[in-house]
C-alpha cells in the first residue's frame, strides 16, 4: 500500500481496502512517524495542567517551558473559577464520585433535575434533556427524531455530531449560510417528506462565524420546516447577555430544537437538548445514548454555578471580547487572513496542510500553542491554524502570540503566500454559486 505521507491526512486511513483492522493500524503508525520526524505531528499533546491561558507540555527538549495555550473552548475561564471547583467539591461531598445508573433506572439525581431546569430556563424555554457529551446530544437527538420517512437538510458546516445523528434519514446539504440554496432545497423537497428538519450551528466551529439564523427561521416557517440549532460556541460568548446567536436574533420561541454542551462557557462536560416539555420527555425515553448510558457524575453540579455566574460576572464576556479584537485586529494588521471569524475562534487561514504544519512547529517553537486544522475538518485548500481565546489570557500574552505570527512569518512568508487566497476564493465561489 503506497500512500504518499506527506499529503496524507486522517481520512486516508479510514477504510483502506483489502487491510484489516490491525494492519490499517501498522500503517497509520508508520504515518504518525513520518509526521513526527518532521516535527509535524500536532495531535495529542499531553498537557502538564488543566485549561490555563499557559501550559506545560511533556515535550522532548521543553521542560519547564510554557506556552501560550490557545486550544481550550473555555472560553470564560470558568473550569479555574473558584466557585466553579468549590461547587464541584461541594456536591462530591453530598452524592459521592458517580452515579452509577442510567437515567430511566435509578441513575436521576436531584443535581440532574436541576441542571435540567436551570439549563431550559437559560434559554427561556420549559424542558431540556441531559446527555453525557454534546456530541451525544447531537447524535441521540436525530437519530430518535429522524427516521426514512424525514429528511435532515444541513449546512455543509455543522459539525460532525449531527452528520453522525442523521445516518438514518435522508440528507441533503447546502453550502455554508447560503440561503438560496436552501430554499431550493425546501421548494424541491415540498411534500415529499414527513419531517424535514434544518440543521444549523449558531457559531460554526471551524469559519468560526455566525448562522443567518433569521433568515433559516424564516424559510422554515414559509415552507414547513423545523429548526435545530446546535451553538456550542455560541453561549457565553454572543449576545448581549450570553445566550449566544439565538439572543442576538430573538428567537428563543422560534428554534424548535436548541443543543449545546457543558464542555466550553460552562466548564464541565456533558451536552442538553432543550424543547418543548412533550419532544423531550420522548427523547427521555427514545435517544438510546441517553437511556442506555449513565448518567453525569456529581461534579456536574457545578454547571448550576457556571450558569449563573453568566449573568453574575459578565465582566468575563467583556473581557473575552477585549482578547479577541486585540488579537485579531494584530493579526489583520500583519496581513493575515483570519476569514469571516465573529467568535472566540480566530483562524489564521494558510491553505496548505504542509505549510499548516511547519506553522505550527515553528509556534511552539515560540511559545504559542495552537491547533492545525486540516481535511476533512475542513477542505483539502482550506487548511488553517485554529486558536481558541478565553477571558482570562491577558493582553500581554496576546502581543507574545502576535510576535509569535510576525517571527513565524518572516520565515514562512504566509501573508504573502499566493497558492491560497481564502477572502477572494470565498467571494468567488459565493458568485459562483449564485449564478
Amino acid at each position: 500500500m503506497n500512500i504518499p505521507f506527506e499529503k496524507a491526512s486522517f481520512k486516508d486511513f479510514e477504510d483502506i481496502r483489502g487491510l484489516d483492522p490491525y494492519q490499517q493500524a501498522e500503517l497509520f503508525a508508520q504515518y504518525i512517524d513520518n509526521w513526527s520526524s518532521r516535527g509535524h505531528w500536532n495531535y495529542r499533546q499531553e498537557s502538564l495542567n488543566g485549561c490555563m491561558p499557559e501550559v506545560g507540555l511533556n515535550l522532548p527538549g521543553k521542560s519547564g517551558k510554557k506556552f501560550v495555550a490557545l486550544v481550550f473552548n473555555d472560553y470564560l475561564g470558568f473550569t479555574q473559577h473558584p466557585a466553579v471547583k468549590a461547587a464541584a467539591i461541594a456536591a462530591i461531598e453530598r452524592y459521592g464520585v458517580g452515579a452509577a445508573a442510567s437515567p430511566a433506572i435509578g441513575g436521576h439525581v436531584s443535581y440532574h433535575k436541576e441542571i435540567e431546569d436551570k439549563i431550559a430556563g437559560f434559554f427561556h424555554r420549559d424542558a431540556a434533556a441531559l446527555f453525557t457529551t454534546g456530541y451525544t446530544a447531537n447524535s441521540a437527538t436525530m437519530q430518535a427524531l429522524l427516521k426514512k420517512e424525514d429528511l435532515a437538510i444541513l449546512d455543509m458546516g455543522v459539525h460532525a455530531s449531527m452528520y453522525e445523528g442523521c445516518q438514518l434519514t435522508n440528507v441533503k446539504t447546502f453550502p455554508h449560510n447560503h440561503m438560496e440554496k436552501l430554499e431550493r432545497i425546501l421548494k424541491d423537497t415540498k411534500d415529499m417528506y414527513r419531517t424535514r428538519m434544518i440543521i444549523v450551528d449558531g457559531v460554526y466551529s471551524q469559519p468560526a462565524d455566525i448562522c443567518k439564523l433569521d433568515e433559516v427561521v424564516k424559510l422554515a416557517r414559509q415552507y414547513g420546516a423545523y429548526v435545530a440549532m446546535d451553538d456550542a460556541h455560541g453561549v457565553g460568548v454572543i449576545g448581549e447577555t450570553g445566550r449566544g446567536v439565538i439572543e442576538l436574533y430573538n428567537l428563543y420561541k422560534e428554534v424548535d430544537i436548541i443543543t449545546g454542551t457543558f464542555s466550553k462557557t460552562f466548564g464541565h462536560i456533558g451536552g442538553y437538548v432543550v424543547a418543548n416539555t412533550e419532544l423531550i420527555n420522548y427523547l427521555k425515553f427514545q435517544a438510546r445514548q441517553h437511556i442506555f448510558s449513565v448518567t453525569a457524575t456529581p461534579a456536574s453540579a457545578c454547571i448550576l454555578k457556571s450558569i449563573d455566574l453568566i449573568d453574575e460576572e459578565p465582566q468575563w464576556r467583556t473581557k473575552l471580547w477585549q482578547n479577541i479584537n486585540h488579537l485579531k485586529n494584530g493579526l489583520d494588521s500583519l496581513g493575515f487572513d483570519t476569514g469571516n471569524t465573529q467568535s472566540a475562534i480566530i483562524p489564521v487561514m494558510t491553505g496548505d496542510p504542509a505549510l499548516n504544519a511547519e506553522a505550527c512547529r515553528l509556534l511552539l517553537e515560540a511559545g504559542v500553542y495552537a491547533n492545525q486544522i486540516g481535511y476533512p475538518a475542513v477542505p483539502r485548500k482550506s487548511a488553517r491554524i485554529r486558536m481558541s481565546i478565553m477571558a482570562t489570557h491577558t493582553i500581554e500574552q496576546m502581543d507574545r502570540v502576535l510576535n509569535a505570527w510576525a517571527w513565524v512569518d518572516d520565515k514562512l512568508h504566509i501573508t504573502k503566500n499566493e497558492q491560497f487566497n481564502y477572502r477572494k476564493k470565498e467571494k468567488q465561489q459565493q458568485l459562483e454559486q449564485q449564478d
